[in-house]
């Protein structure tokens, strides 16, 4: 473990509690949200605004953090504002205060993500980005696991009594405030000069990248398209006939998973290459796809949300790491930061499609639709010349 650096422990810890906080309060935003009178419409709305206020400025605040040459403010501030948004939520039931507490939230994490991925980034060799990568990601998969465990306990004891919850979320983003505050850059290079930053500066990223980072890219952003919300797998099990303790289960189970794998995968991933271990994540993703077009039995749905866990350790760390390696290292934070945001309003899209064909044409369609799509992916994945790093990425 020679390679997971002070930097990466900490800054690994610090996603733990963060995902504990928004994952303990997963479950039960919907119900709660209904509680205080927000319809179907209005939380889609909600929903819709936070996410693609986060994909907008993940590119923006990357390109600023390469600008600047500085990573650590926006880290500790992206993760501030998150852990702030929890007790916010809690204060007043204005449907105005709500948006402004919820879009609190996706700001702070369209902040942070670049300049944290960047670090991360840093802090490995072209060899170990899996590994880094991954056992980040295993770390932040964990908090989504202990996360909904504290609100299925807590609600054992107390139903109905959402609010508190909200407050209780506040103490693991307080401790990932407190351990973000320990890191500092390594390199302060103010590099800004006097060119200025305008919110879709980062667009013009996408004219000078690397040729390879362009097509790498496409395919991802398309496989986005057809990668709609976990809600409609957990909505597929509940159909087959789960109960709705049985469906919180299976979905703690499944970022079980993904936590155990991470790490292994990110390693496997440095020894015989990320291309090859994302395009087996994609064959596990239209395997579980196909999977809940066709089988039918309650207790092969936990069988199919493990290949899922996999599928998940084997792709978004990797893909990461993937980016990183195939552009040059005072882009990482840009180059990172224009994907996530791209793959926000995709993931958007992705999601009112899906519902659209479920609405219209029921769950078997939409989920043969998605894994028939991104078996095309994967052909065009395929074709992508890999590129273990460049020179200019390992400067």
């Amino acid at each position: 473990m020679k390679s997971i650096t002070r930097t990466v422990w900490i800054l690994s810890l610090v996603s733990l509690f963060t995902d504990t906080a928004s994952e303990m309060l997963y479950p039960v935003m919907p119900l709660y949200l209904k509680s205080i009178g927000f319809s179907i419409v209005l939380i889609g709305i909600l929903e819709g605004l936070a996410e693609a206020t986060a994909g907008l400025s993940k590119g923006y605040f990357g390109k600023l953090s390469d600008h600047t040459g500085r990573r650590m403010p926006f880290v500790q501030w992206g993760y501030a504002l998150s852990a702030l948004s929890k007790p916010l939520m809690a204060f007043f039931i204005f449907p105005a205060w709500v948006f402004f507490a919820r879009t609190i939230d996706r700001f702070g994490k369209g902040l942070r993500t670049g300049a944290r991925d960047a670090v991360l980034s840093d802090e490995a060799t072209p060899t170990t980005k899996g590994k880094v990568f991954g056992f980040h990601r295993s770390m932040d998969t964990l908090g989504a696991v202990i996360g909904p465990l504290v609100a299925l306990l807590y609600l054992q004891f107390h139903p109905g009594n959402y609010k508190t919850l909200f407050l209780i979320a506040f103490a693991p983003g307080v401790l990932a405030v407190v351990f973000a505050m320990l890191l500092k850059d390594k390199n302060k290079k103010n590099i800004s000069g006097t060119k200025k930053i305008t919110f879709f500066s980062f667009l013009h990223y996408w004219k000078s990248s690397p040729l390879v980072y362009k097509k790498l890219v496409i395919g991802l952003l398309a496989f986005t398209l057809f990668n709609s919300s976990d809600v409609f797998l957990l909505l597929k099990a509940k159909q087959a006939g789960l109960s709705d303790s049985q469906v919180i289960t299976v979905y703690i189970f499944y970022n079980l998973v993904y936590a155990v794998f991470a790490l292994p995968i990110g390693i496997l991933a440095d020894k015989i290459g990320l291309k090859r271990i994302f395009l087996g994540g994609l064959l596990l993703f239209s395997i579980v796809y196909f999977g809940m077009v066709f089988l039918q039995a309650k207790y092969l749905f936990f069988g199919l949300f493990f290949l899922y866990g996999v599928y998940a350790a084997s792709t978004e760390g990797i893909s990461k790491a993937w980016i990183s390696n195939i552009t040059s290292k005072q882009d990482t934070a840009t180059a990172i930061g224009t994907y996530s945001g791209f793959q926000s309003i995709c993931t958007l899209l992705a999601s009112s499609l899906a519902g659209l064909l479920w609405f219209e044409f029921g769950a078997k369609t939409t989920f043969l639709v998605s894994a028939s799509a991104v078996v095309l992916v994967i052909i065009y994945i395929a074709f992508i010349p890999f590129q273990k790093f460049q020179l200019s990425a390992c400067n």
